[in-house]
C-alpha cells in the first residue's frame, strides 16, 4: 500500500507558496530533537524560580477569630476551685515562676487566673507550658486637639504599683462584641468620674484587629495569646486636660475567691499627644 499522499499546497496572496509536510514526518522530527536536544537528568540540581522566594525563617501566622462575638473554642480544661488550678498548673510551670505569682510586685495570683477562666475571660491550652489566651478591647479616646487618653499606672489592692502607659484596656467576656466590651470598659474604669449617663461615640472604621504573643507579666512564666480589638471613640464628661484618677469596683465580688485576689482600686490617667508601644496584661 502506497503512502497516504500529503496535503495540497496552500496557495497565499503572494508568489510564496507553504507547503504542510506529512504529520509522519513531524513525530519524527518531534523525537529526533527530543533525544539530540534534552541533557541527563541531575539529581541534585536545584530549580530555579526567580519570582518565588521564601525567607530562610518564615513567620508563623496564626489564624484569629473573625470579628463579630469573642467564642474561645480552644482545647481547655475548667476547675472546680483554685486550689485545682493551682495543682494542675504546678508540674507545667517552672517552679521560681510559679511561686511569684501574687508575690512579686504587679503580679496577680491563681485566684485571679481561676476568675478569669470561670468568667469567660481566659482559656488555658492543654500544652507544657499552657498558653493563656485572651480578647482584649482597647480604646483609644480622643480628646482636645486630638489628645490620646493614656492609663499611667494603676494601683492594686496590696498597695502595689503597676505602670501601665497606653489606652483603656478591658479583657473581653466570652461572646461578647467588641462594641459592647467598649461599652463596659468605660463604665467600669471611667465610671466613677462620669455621670450616670455615659455617651460613647466609636468613630466609624477605626475597628482593628491584630495578635500579640508573649510572656505575661501578671503572670510570670504563662505564655499568653492576646487577641487585641482595637476602635477609636469619643467619650462626653471626661476632664479634658491635665491628670485624673478613677476608682473601680471590686471585680468578681459575688465571688468567694475574690477575698484572696488582687484587683485594681484606682486609675490613674493623663492626656498625651504620641503613644507608646500597646501592653496588656
Amino acid at each position: 500500500m502506497s503512502p497516504e499522499p500529503g496535503p495540497k499546497p496552500i496557495q497565499s496572496s503572494g508568489s510564496i507558496k507553504i507547503i504542510n509536510p506529512p504529520a509522519s514526518i513531524l513525530a519524527a522530527f518531534s523525537v529526533l530533537c527530543l533525544f539530540t536536544c534534552s541533557k541527563p537528568y541531575n539529581t541534585t540540581s536545584t530549580l530555579k524560580i526567580p519570582f518565588l522566594t521564601f525567607p530562610s525563617n518564615p513567620r508563623r501566622f496564626l489564624k484569629i477569630p473573625i470579628m463579630s462575638r469573642t467564642n474561645h473554642q480552644l482545647h481547655h480544661h475548667s476547675f472546680a476551685t483554685p486550689q485545682s488550678l493551682s495543682d494542675w498548673l504546678k508540674p507545667r510551670l517552672p517552679s521560681d515562676s510559679f511561686a511569684s505569682w501574687g508575690v512579686k510586685p504587679g503580679t496577680k495570683n491563681v485566684h485571679n487566673l481561676w476568675l478569669e477562666l470561670s468568667d469567660g475571660e481566659t482559656c488555658l491550652a492543654d500544652t507544657i507550658p499552657p498558653v493563656r489566651t485572651v480578647n482584649v478591647v482597647t480604646v483609644r479616646i480622643i480628646g482636645k486637639d486630638n489628645q490620646i487618653l493614656v492609663e499611667s499606672h494603676q494601683e492594686l489592692s496590696d498597695g502595689s504599683v503597676r505602670n501601665r502607659c497606653r489606652p483603656l484596656a478591658e479583657k473581653m467576656k466570652s461572646n461578647e462584641t467588641p462594641e459592647e466590651a467598649v461599652i463596659r470598659a468605660v463604665k467600669e474604669e471611667l465610671g466613677s468620674i462620669l455621670n450616670d449617663s455615659i455617651t460613647v461615640r466609636i468613630v466609624p472604621g477605626s475597628y482593628s484587629k491584630k495578635l500579640d504573643e508573649r510572656n505575661s507579666l501578671s503572670y510570670p512564666g504563662l505564655p499568653a495569646r492576646y487577641v487585641l480589638h482595637s476602635v477609636d471613640a469619643f467619650v462626653d464628661g471626661l476632664p479634658e486636660e491635665g491628670e485624673f484618677c478613677t476608682e473601680e469596683a471590686e471585680e468578681y465580688a459575688d465571688s468567694s475567691a475574690a477575698d484572696k485576689a488582687l484587683f485594681v482600686k484606682r486609675h490613674y490617667w493623663k492626656w498625651r499627644r504620641a503613644m507608646r508601644e500597646l501592653r496588656i496584661d
